[in-house]
């Protein structure tokens, strides 16, 4: 890249950052009231973005072949259990992947 297009993607960056911080603060002022679809996404979105990461995350694992998924259970299963005792959404999604991580390094 030229230094022109290397300060052109700089400053597109920049631009795109400061467009995404600001833009909700311009378009839902403090005085006004949220609309009732915005609240309403609030609500389910974060519950179907992890909807689609489960999928995602499971949609290649063979039960019929390799480890058959057990790395993948155990995991799950201890993201359950560190969200059900702890309730930090971090520590589960952390304490998931190492898991995971360590048990395809090391064991499977």
């Amino acid at each position: 890249m030229t230094l022109t297009q290397q300060l052109v993607t700089i400053g597109m960056v920049i631009l795109g950052t400061v467009l995404t911080r600001f833009l909700p603060f311009l378009v839902f002022p403090a005085g006004k009231p949220t609309p009732g679809y915005i609240r309403y996404l609030g609500k389910v979105l974060p519950s179907a973005v992890f909807g689609l990461l489960v999928v995602y995350c499971l949609r290649n694992v063979n039960l019929l072949a390799g480890s058959h998924g057990i790395p993948e259970l155990l995991s799950i299963l201890l993201v359950v259990a560190l969200h059900l005792w702890k309730r930090q959404m971090l520590l589960s999604i952390a304490g998931g992947t190492v898991c995971y991580m360590l048990l395809v390094q090391l064991v499977f």
